[in-house]
């Protein structure tokens, strides 16, 4: 009988390969990985404020990305039963050689037995600063 902590263990480890297959199918153009992760009512709010649904986020990846190389850290994943949250931070650099930094949260939703990505925002930072959990006073 599995417990509820190997459950969350289980599923925390699920959700931190599928963060990273999410990130590896956007820098591939995996149109594929997003059709069969991603919830039909799955929405995206951009580092613009800008809402985005899931067939105009597919035609964005399927324009390639902007972006040369995108590493994550900090990814923490909380589970709650059925439902979950991914953060972490990703260090990109451009074609042209720019470095910047986002962060993120996606929500998943676990339906059927497999986790389907609902929502993701990203957050867009002005420079590379401070990367702890929060800002520490000076």
């Amino acid at each position: 009988m599995t417990t509820e902590m190997e459950m969350d263990t289980s599923d925390k480890a699920k959700l931190e390969r599928l963060n990273q297959e999410y990130v590896d199918a956007f820098m591939n153009t995996d149109i594929d990985w997003y059709q069969e992760h991603l919830a039909e009512d799955f929405v995206c709010i951009e580092w613009d404020g800008s809402i985005v649904y899931k067939q105009k986020f597919l035609s964005n990846v399927a324009r390639g990305p902007e972006v040369a190389d995108y590493k994550l850290e900090q990814v923490d994943v909380r589970v709650y039963g059925d439902a979950a949250l991914v953060q972490a931070t990703g260090l990109w650099t451009r074609r042209d050689g720019s470095k910047g930094m986002s962060r993120y949260i996606d929500v998943y939703v676990r339906q059927e037995a497999k986790w389907k990505t609902v929502s993701a925002q990203i957050t867009r930072t002005a420079g590379i600063g401070v990367r702890g959990p929060y800002k520490r006073p000076k």
